[in-house]
């Protein structure tokens, strides 16, 4: 991959970045999928004393059909690995995207007979403006903070075993997408995109990524 391929999908994996300064909250509201490296690091938030509750939702996917057991009970797993007690888990296990994620959630919540207003998302750094959009469109109960974080981890050090480049690269522009053309099918809220990282995304696909 040339150089200037690879600066335009560095253009659109900080786009996503949302720069978001942490700050305490009620609940990490953690987003499955098949990497781990986003539970290990909601572990650390945790053990940092940002909220008292993790909340890890997530059923099974594409890209999880090969998980013993469903997303969430496997992040769970490693939280508890890294030192969070099972009565601060608070598990969804059913939902199979992102909207699922926030409604089966909040039911979660209620089902519990908790109430949090404060949150941080937390999930892969490509998906962190996806998350947050969805967030404030559907989940269905007061949103008074919320604030977004992902492991900090460089596009060119994110590609891993489980995560290979070209998983990465598909994932990144997949999520991009999204961002901008779920708002009109009422998913997420809309949000600004500057006019460089369209031009960014446009060389991209006039290169068949």
């Amino acid at each position: 991959m040339s150089a200037r391929l690879f600066q335009h999908l560095e253009t659109i994996w900080n786009y996503q970045l949302m720069g978001h300064q942490l700050e305490a909250a009620d609940c990490l509201f953690v987003l499955c999928s098949n990497d781990l490296r986003v539970a290990e690091y909601a572990a650390q938030l945790y053990k940092q004393g940002l909220a008292p509750y993790v909340m890890v939702s997530g059923g099974k996917g594409r890209f999880t059909e090969d998980f013993d057991q469903s997303e969430a009970e496997t992040f769970a797993d490693v939280l508890m690995d890294e030192g969070v007690p099972a009565s601060a888990l608070l598990l969804e296990t059913e939902a199979t995207n992102t909207g699922e994620n926030m409604t089966l959630s909040h039911a979660v919540m209620i089902q519990k007979g908790l109430h949090f207003s404060r949150f941080i998302l937390v999930q892969k750094p490509f998906m962190e403006r996806r998350a947050y959009a969805t967030f404030l469109k559907q989940w269905p109960g007061e949103k008074e903070s919320v604030i977004c974080t992902s492991p900090p981890i460089d596009f060119i050090d994110y590609p891993n075993d489980s995560l290979p480049f070209d998983h990465v690269v598909e994932a990144t522009l997949a999520d991009f997408e999204r961002v901008r053309d779920y708002p009109a099918l009422g998913y997420q809220i809309p949000q600004a995109i500057p006019e460089h990282v369209l031009e960014a995304y446009s060389e991209l696909k006039k290169q068949g990524l």
